[in-house]
């Protein structure tokens, strides 16, 4: 995994927050089976908006680990994914926001 690859960067930038995402859907989900959580009260879509920025987040880790390596081409392909997730989650939950 420390190949300095703009497709590596580009591979762990969309699996990374597609697998976050779900995993952190998954724990909102349990937590509100468990009756640990609820969604009353919230805005539309709140569950799906922080578990997608959770999971965009989660390319931080990544993003550092590899600009600590110098290894500029996987992180020029981490960038490039992580703007394009944050588009997608603009354009899909921008009019919840305000």
């Amino acid at each position: 995994m420390e190949k300095n690859s703009i497709i590596l960067g580009l591979l762990i930038g969309l699996l990374l927050p597609a697998l976050g995402y779900a995993l952190f859907f998954g724990i909102f989900e349990g937590l509100d089976a468990l009756g640990w959580m609820s969604s009353k009260g919230f805005r539309p879509m709140f569950r799906e908006r922080t578990c997608g920025v959770l999971a965009i987040a989660l390319c931080a880790f990544a993003l550092n680990f590899y600009q600590k390596r110098y290894l500029h081409d996987t992180v020029r392909g981490l960038v490039v994914m992580i703007t394009l997730w944050v588009v997608v989650w603009i354009v899909l939950f921008g009019k919840y926001i305000f």
